[in-house]
């Protein structure tokens, strides 16, 4: 197991506990304790944690893992997902995107589908085949070396957790724009409460890009069916589309199409 690796178990192991132990911790690597001991004293160094006497504990109260540790969670369920949502797409079209891994699949399958050269990018220098609107500095990052797509980034403070701008900077620039729809990651969906985020910011401004759109696509694999978050973002009835893995359970399909959301499993 690599570095990289370990630490992304090491700090998912954090998440869902709360508390690390090292020589726990070294067991279930199968690794030395000298090890694990270097790997959360590097981490810790990284501001992701905090040393305790004997292992670790999160850093601060509500503990968030940053993008690029949480971009192996289901990452063949993402792929899924998100070349499902570029088929939802259009040429031509306006597609808002706010932050996550989830998003930063979409954005990219969103990439191959419309700057590939091929009969499904049909774009001139002067037409874009696409124009990208979002807050996510690295979705931007992506998308702004191809040249058939527009990209248009929101102002806004930057959060280091997500690389989402957030803000009054944000929500002005997203005031003044027209979506034909918009792909949103979130952190929770229930089914009374709708869709949901773990801070205000960030579901202040997927707020704004779901009102601002005239279809809402929500994409999420599974896990997040049920789960609430801390910080609402709009009710189903503002929900077109879900797009999740196909463990989804059964029910969870008949509540969310009783409550006029398509689901698109894959």
């Amino acid at each position: 197991m690599s570095k990289h690796e370990r630490w992304n178990t090491l700090l998912e192991l954090l998440a869902a506990t709360g508390r690390l132990e090292v020589e726990e911790a070294a067991a279930t690597l199968d690794v030395s304790p000298a090890t694990i001991r270097r790997d959360l004293d590097e981490l810790a160094e990284q501001r992701l944690l905090v040393r305790t006497r004997g292992g670790a504990v999160p850093q601060g109260v509500s503990y968030e893992l940053p993008l690029r540790y949480k971009s192996s969670r289901h990452a063949a369920e993402k792929q899924r997902i998100a070349a499902a949502v570029a088929e939802l797409v259009h040429e031509g079209e306006v597609v808002g995107l706010n932050g996550g891994t989830t998003t930063t699949e979409v954005a990219r399958a969103l990439a191959l589908r419309f700057a590939g050269g091929g009969p499904n990018s049909p774009a001139t220098p002067t037409a874009p085949a696409l124009t990208v609107v979002t807050n996510a500095l690295n979705i931007a990052g992506e998308l702004a070396v191809r040249p058939q797509i527009k990209i248009v980034v929101s102002g806004g403070v930057a959060r280091p957790q997500t690389y989402e701008l957030v803000g009054p900077l944000a929500a002005g620039v997203l005031n003044e724009v027209v979506l034909d729809v918009v792909v949103l990651g979130v952190d929770g969906i229930d089914p009374e409460l709708g869709i949901m985020a773990h801070h205000e910011d960030e579901a202040g401004i997927s707020r704004l890009f779901a009102e601002r759109a005239s279809r809402v696509v929500v994409v999420t694999d599974s896990s997040k069916l049920g789960r609430r978050a801390f910080a609402r973002i709009c009710g189903l009835d503002r929900v077109d589309v879900l797009v999740t893995d196909a463990a989804i359970p059964a029910e969870a399909v008949r509540r969310l199409t009783d409550a006029g959301v398509k689901v698109v499993p894959v």
